[in-house]
């Protein structure tokens, strides 16, 4: 941890989202709309379904030790009797699982210490403090609680927001184990209310588009992996989910984003609805550094297979993002 900040963090990115049960009203093509269906109420951007299939965390949280599995416990005791949601209780296993692999460590860089590596001269407690799991994790509650915002965003960057790491993506990784451990120690079943598997869907402006969102969303909690084979679904990067979700829909895709870019009717990004793709490049204006793909689901809402250790999921959508071309692609258009 680093230990510049530990009161009044910043919060950088994600906004809160909630998603409405009410159902879009979508311009089709020429057929009636296909496979109306609606994603029940829930906080989508803010992790992977609790249980599921592979990358549902099972397996990490499966490898854990006895001492970790404590902490666990711990974390989510104390979350409970602070009446404070699942969501704390994850931020605070995915740090731990980060910062000391869950464990209440006597040693760390500089003078950080125990789960959360706490540094005694950054104000964070005496070392006999920190070293004690009860008050290490009340007060990384206690500074979570004090950022601005932070059941609006990823746990992994509420994570970021409290240990102030140089490396601020690596929270990311434990996302889909924290929150299997918040089905299978807190028992909590679904905690983000989004389902399981294709669960309850949105919207689909015609019936390839439908099929292919049916298909990207029983994806989720699966996990990323650059350069997946498209023959298999144990993993995605971002354009073998396209290219699986709208070849469930008989609309076959190229293998890359760029490619992808060139694969269907180009409509201003404004116009977008549920089922084209989106795309981010490092360059607006030249196609040919595009990196990155993604499916609209409409309300301002993705579903994507984003980056190394974090699994395919919903995320909300700011048009104004850094990258974001100006064009969406309708496929087989």
């Amino acid at each position: 941890m680093r230990g510049t900040v530990i009161t009044g963090v910043a919060v950088a990115g994600v906004l809160a989202v909630v998603v409405g049960t009410g159902v879009a009203t979508v311009v089709g093509q020429s057929e009636q709309p296909a496979n109306q269906v609606r994603l029940a109420s829930c906080n989508a951007s803010l992790g992977p379904i609790t249980t599921g299939p592979a990358g549902s965390g099972a397996e990490a949280a499966a490898n854990l030790t006895g001492e970790q599995r404590g902490t666990v416990a711990a974390i989510i005791q104390i979350g409970q009797q602070r009446e404070l949601p699942p969501l704390a209780w994850q931020v605070a296993i995915q740090a731990g699982m980060t910062e000391s692999g869950l464990r209440s460590l006597s040693y760390g860089d500089r003078d950080s210490l125990g789960i959360f590596q706490m540094r005694p001269s950054m104000g964070w407690g005496t070392p006999q403090q920190v070293t004690d799991p009860t008050y290490a994790i009340n007060k990384f509650y206690d500074v979570l609680l004090d950022i601005d915002g932070w059941e609006g965003q990823r746990p992994g960057d509420s994570a970021q927001d409290v240990e102030r790491s140089a490396f601020p993506d690596r929270y990311h990784r434990w996302e889909s184990m924290a929150a299997h451990l918040i089905g299978d120690v807190g028992q909590v079943a679904n905690f983000t209310g989004c389902g399981q598997g294709v669960g309850n869907l949105l919207p689909a402006p015609t019936a390839a588009a439908g099929s292919a969102i049916q298909w990207a969303l029983g994806q989720q909690g699966k996990p990323y992996q650059w350069g997946a084979l498209v023959n298999q679904q144990n993993s995605y990067d971002c354009s073998s989910l396209m290219l699986q979700s709208y070849r469930s829909a008989g609309i076959q895709l190229p293998r890359t984003s760029r490619e992808q870019y060139r694969a269907g009717a180009l409509l201003p990004l404004e116009q977008a609805q549920p089922g084209d793709m989106l795309f981010w490049a490092r360059d607006t204006s030249d196609p040919s550094t595009i990196h990155h793909v993604a499916m609209y689901l409409g309300d301002n809402k993705i579903v994507e297979a984003q980056q190394t250790g974090v699994p395919v999921h919903i995320r909300p959508l700011k048009f104004t993002e850094g990258g974001l071309m100006a064009q969406a692609v309708r496929p087989g258009v």
